[in-house]
């Protein structure tokens, strides 16, 4: 059975979270709870999942320019944030990548993500490949 995207859902989802640009500690902290909640939900729906998906990207966006102001968001920092969230730790990451080392390798930028892995990545954390390429 597949799922299909019920854009009333979602417009009812966005009314509830109010996603929108992250500028302070607080809206972020604020936004890593929903993050939290719904990485925990079992079985999303595809709406769930796009607000997940959006969620993490403005919260990505907001700890890259305020933590590290000019670092634009790559694959690797993509990555590594999802691994934090998730609490995942690179030995998890193994048969993706093949070892532990090779996925530290990826974390500092040293190694590109294939797409093969960055399918792999997306099946993974649940959500877009394309967040890792």
């Amino acid at each position: 059975m597949t799922l299909t995207f019920n854009s009333d859902k979602y417009s009812k989802l966005l009314v509830k979270y109010q996603p929108k640009l992250i500028k302070n500690e607080a809206e972020n902290e604020a936004a890593l709870e929903i993050v939290q909640e719904l990485m925990h939900r079992s079985h999303r729906t595809p709406e769930e999942d796009a607000i997940y998906e959006l969620l993490i990207t403005l919260i990505e966006k907001f700890e890259q320019e305020f933590y590290h102001p000019g670092a634009a968001s790559t694959p690797d920092s993509m990555l590594q944030f999802l691994m934090e969230q998730q609490q995942v730790n690179p030995e998890d990451l193994g048969e993706i990548f093949g070892s532990a080392e090779m996925v530290a390798e990826v974390i500092k930028g040293g190694q590109k993500i294939s797409a093969t892995q960055a399918k792999a990545l997306g099946n993974f954390f649940n959500v877009d490949p394309s967040l890792f390429m």
